[in-house]
């Protein structure tokens, strides 16, 4: 399972953008979803596709 990122930067304006998509109706998320982002400050809209590199889970020992 993937855990996207809560954040993060917007390309156009360099603000902070946040996570406002849902994940799949079994409450996890996995490579190839879609991660839609909100800029709180310029409001532009971020869709993006999960990779196994965009993980933000803690690591398990």
């Amino acid at each position: 399972m993937i855990s996207p990122r809560e954040s993060i930067v917007c390309v156009d304006c360099g603000g902070p953008c946040h996570l406002i998509s849902l994940p799949r109706e079994d409450g996890k998320w996995y490579e190839g979803d879609i991660a839609t982002y909100r800029c709180r400050d310029c409001r532009d809209r971020w869709d993006l596709i999960i990779t196994v590199e965009d993980d933000d889970s803690p690591e398990e020992f």
